[in-house]
């Protein structure tokens, strides 16, 4: 006969909980844990819940594994939301999403369980349209772009949809719908961005900490407007052109080309740059010589902040360039991807350099910006302009005097 050893429910309580000092507190709001002793061995388990019902029920299903009852599946909706958070994240780890990837999704699942338990709710089956409309209230403050708010909208339907598939929901509860506001796509002018390398000079200035003797002045013009440059000419976006390494700038019968990887989709990208843009690239200074403008030290989006707040908006103010809340970085991007649309470089090579995963991508952002397209379209309309007799070779009848 098998012998069931003594499970114990108890709390360990968060600094501050009113109730500390009493683990079998049932009222109390923070985490349960599971302890017994089996063959002479101490086990403690997380019930991963706040709930003490939800942990008697663990305690439970624990009991009928020991004794080696047949095991009850979950039923659907009783799953912890904690533990289903948990098992979603290991789940994208195994998918090798990138840790910048994964911390966005353990940070926005927490908030989205924190919330549920701040309404008392903590398995899946609360999680209805009440319940997300409540928790996405606050959003438009929260989160001022609909892009944003729509991608962390997605991101929470892909958990759903993981629970859902799991066998932990019997229905994914429907999401508001958001409007997304789609940004123009906006190119500088030649006369905005001839305005944009003037202002290098007389916005930037060596940081006050900066005690190295040859950060001047001219160093961190030179470093500015190598950026700028390597932005506009190449196509590629703020986090990648800061931290390129000198060893993507290849050399060979052709010219000066830039062979790199794009962070945010991890396709190949190689392109030409001008033979004046390369050399200015190969003469900006840094004091790390493996990259050109990165220090090496610390993650690539603080240099991208850094880089955004102290230079790069200040030279667009400067240069009185508005950009209608649009990321302005961005738009050296836009430049570099619309000025060869309109010089008759197709949508699929333009894609190809800019690192797109889909052409689909392109054409979303820079359809408008293919001068064939709008030629079509343009004879389209003036082709409503031709009296439809003239059309047909008969002359236009004269209207009768009558109507004159």
């Amino acid at each position: 006969m098998t012998t069931t050893p003594t499970i114990t429910i108890y709390v360990r309580h968060s600094v501050g909980c009113k109730y500390e000092g009493d683990e079998f507190a049932k009222r109390c709001d923070c985490r349960k844990w599971i302890r017994y002793t089996k063959d002479g061995t101490r086990h403690r388990l997380k019930a991963n819940t706040r709930s003490w019902a939800e942990a008697e029920q663990v305690k439970r299903d624990l009991e009928d594994q020991l004794t080696g009852k047949a095991v009850v599946f979950e039923t659907p909706g009783t799953k912890n939301i904690d533990a289903a958070v948990e098992v979603f994240i290991a789940d994208k780890k195994v998918e090798n999403l990138s840790a910048d990837l994964v911390t966005k999704y353990q940070r926005e699942l927490g908030r989205l369980a924190t919330y549920c338990g701040g309404q008392g709710v903590y398995t899946l089956a609360g999680i209805n349209r009440e319940i997300i409309t409540g928790f996405c209230t606050d959003w438009n403050e929260r989160y001022p772009s609909s892009l944003t708010r729509n991608k962390l909208a997605e991101r929470y339907k892909s958990f759903l949809k993981f629970c859902r598939v799991a066998g932990w929901l019997v229905e994914i509860p429907q999401w508001p719908k958001m409007k997304a506001e789609e940004a123009p796509t906006l190119p500088l002018s030649k006369d905005e961005y001839a305005r944009l390398l003037d202002a290098v000079y007389v916005v930037v200035r060596a940081p006050q900490d900066a005690v190295v003797e040859n950060q001047s002045h001219e160093y961190w013009c030179q470093r500015v407007h190598g950026l700028f440059q390597l932005m506009r000419h190449s196509g590629l976006s703020i986090q990648d052109a800061l931290t390129l390494p000198r060893s993507s700038l290849l050399k060979n019968a052709t010219g000066h080309r830039v062979v790199t990887q794009r962070t945010k989709t991890g396709t190949d990208v190689s392109v030409l740059l001008p033979p004046d843009v390369a050399a200015e690239l190969l003469a900006v200074p840094n004091d790390n010589n493996k990259y050109f403008f990165w220090s090496g030290v610390g993650a690539p989006k603080s240099i991208c902040g850094n880089w955004g707040k102290r230079f790069i908006a200040p030279c667009f103010t400067e240069a009185k360039i508005d950009n209608g809340g649009h990321m302005k970085s961005h738009r050296l991007r836009d430049t570099f991807a619309c000025e060869l649309l309109t010089s008759g470089v197709s949508l699929e090579h333009v894609s190809k350099l800019l690192g797109h995963r889909s052409i689909r991508t392109t054409e979303k952002s820079y359809g408008a910006w293919v001068p064939s397209r709008q030629e079509v379209l343009d004879k389209a309309v003036v082709s409503t302009w031709v009296d439809p007799a003239v059309k047909k070779g008969r002359p236009r009848r004269k209207r009768s005097m009558a109507y004159a």
